[in-house]
């Protein structure tokens, strides 16, 4: 049986808004929520991008039994992996046994912004594994010094660990990243490219049996133009093809492709509209792929209605 999650997306809603549709998406009977780490948005029009950690703080307490998830944080220039473990591990505390961390290699969008020099795709993989180490060896408890190729700690001790500790889920969209997701994670996200394919390599790769994770994006609206078009004026990401969403540094650049593609372009990855078939298509497509579990990410502002079509027209179908 496949479950049904819900993206709390960072880049288009207020910390506040966000703890208040985790407590809605709870009641509305998704079983997780995954919710985005970065510091700038995709374009300017998203609007938001509030530290994740203070959010989490927040949903901890208005949630009682749905998983919470990062999709993802990027624990390997932004923040220092000693100060994600820290944070991961106060999150757990607060949520005994629902939370997840979910990481990955990141995006040079957020990345970049301590003048840090944006490294390839099998250096920011190495960087990846090497801080998932730092992280589980923090974890241990203790006093910790660590000596690796990218990471120090001297005399770090995380003193606040919960008594489970939390898994940690790689996220990847490609053959090498998903097989370093299958050696090293607990679990596996994609956010939707190049999805049957990475998750093949992760489950070659020491990743069989473990849970694996899909990302959709929808837009729910009163009819299927108006969806189409709140889509692509919030969200064109989906349209973006190769290393582009990696690479890029600014909103404004983001914008700039957005020139480059159609409302149909967009319309051609996200479900648009009230008739819950295509919906119910795109997450039949994730579980025909092998997935166990699909986060939905409702674009634009009408949240609210999203939840009520979908525990009405779309849960009932996977229960």
């Amino acid at each position: 049986m496949v479950e049904i999650g819900y993206k709390l997306a960072s880049e288009e809603h207020g910390p506040l808004d966000l703890v208040c549709y985790a407590r809605q998406a709870e009641d509305a009977g998704f079983s997780f929520a995954m919710i985005s780490d970065h510091y700038h948005p995709w374009i300017g029009r998203e609007g938001q991008s509030p530290f994740v950690w203070c959010t989490i703080g927040g949903i901890s307490q208005v949630t009682a039994e749905m998983r919470i998830m990062t999709g993802v944080t990027c624990p390997t220039m932004r923040i220092h992996p000693a100060i994600i473990a820290q944070a991961a591990a106060t999150a757990a505390t607060m949520m005994p046994g629902r939370f997840v961390l979910g990481v990955g290699s990141g995006e040079n969008l957020n990345e970049h912004i301590l003048g840090d020099r944006w490294p390839p795709a099998p250096v920011r993989i190495e960087m990846l594994e090497e801080a998932v180490d730092v992280i589980r060896t923090l974890w241990k408890g203790g006093m910790q010094d660590y000596y690796g190729y990218f990471y120090t700690l001297e005399n770090a001790r995380i003193y606040t660990l919960p008594e489970e500790i939390p898994p940690i889920y790689i996220a990847a969209e490609g053959p090498i990243s998903a097989s370093a997701a299958g050696r090293i994670g607990d679990g596996f996200i994609n956010a939707g490219t190049e999805a049957e394919k990475s998750l093949l390599a992760f489950r070659r790769s020491g990743g069989d049996g473990k849970p694996a994770y899909l990302e959709i994006s929808v837009c729910w609206a009163e009819s299927f133009e108006v969806g189409r078009r709140m889509a692509f004026e919030h969200w064109p990401v989906p349209a973006n093809r190769g290393e582009l969403n990696r690479i890029l540094p600014t909103p404004t650049h983001y914008e700039q492709l957005a020139q480059m593609v159609t409302e149909g372009d967009v319309a051609q990855h996200v479900p648009c509209g009230p008739d819950p078939e295509p919906h119910i298509a795109k997450i039949q497509d994730g579980v025909r792929m092998g997935f166990d579990s699909i986060c939905v990410h409702q674009i634009g502002p009408q949240q609210r209605e999203f939840m009520e079509f979908y525990k009405d027209e779309v849960l009932p179908q996977f229960r």
